[in-house]
């Protein structure tokens, strides 16, 4: 299969709003969601010679890829993007009140929300706190452990049983709306 403009603008139209959803249920963010669709079709486009699929799905797979890791690119660069933000007193334009809510709800993120928030409230005392102050709060897994009273390494393990659990209790919601 040869991805040429058309062949790629007609997957954005056909699997945009899945990658959206997607990338909205991945961040919890729609404006960030966006960006991160836009990039990876962007990408997407710059290297289609490279794509070696014979099919529409490897296609698809292809763009799932790509989605996957401008995402893990943008929750590196966002966390640095956002702090400096902070630093100069710069507010960025906010998306529209209707589109952000059309978005999450291609991505039935209320329900997830409220997944996570059920499952959070299901783990250990020692893992919740670990990792709302890693995640929710961003600190460092030093100042978490200085903060709880524990070693660094205690910190991470916490985080990561947690994390873990977690992504064992909504990975089959996830699966189910992917499957949508």
């Amino acid at each position: 299969m040869r991805l040429d403009a058309d062949t790629l603008a007609q997957l954005f139209e056909a699997e945009g709003p899945k990658l959206l959803a997607f990338a909205t249920r991945r961040t919890f963010d729609a404006e960030q969601a966006l960006d991160v669709v836009g990039e990876a079709f962007a990408t997407a486009f710059e290297r289609r010679s490279k794509f070696r699929g014979a099919t529409r799905e490897e296609a698809v797979g292809w763009l799932y890829a790509i989605t996957r890791t401008v995402l893990d690119h943008q929750f590196r660069r966002r966390g640095v993007e956002r702090r400096a933000l902070q630093r100069l007193g710069v507010e960025p334009p906010p998306m529209g009140e209707d589109e952000r809510r059309r978005v999450e709800d291609l991505a039935g993120l209320a329900d997830l929300r409220a997944a996570v928030a059920r499952e959070l409230a299901n783990l250990p005392a020692a893992q919740r706190d670990a990792v709302r102050l890693r995640v929710v709060d961003e600190l460092s897994y030093d100042d978490l452990a200085a903060r709880l009273g524990i070693t660094p390494d205690t910190a991470r393990a916490r985080v990561s049983r947690g994390l873990r659990a977690l992504t064992a209790a909504i990975t089959p919601m996830q699966e189910a709306i992917d499957a949508r």
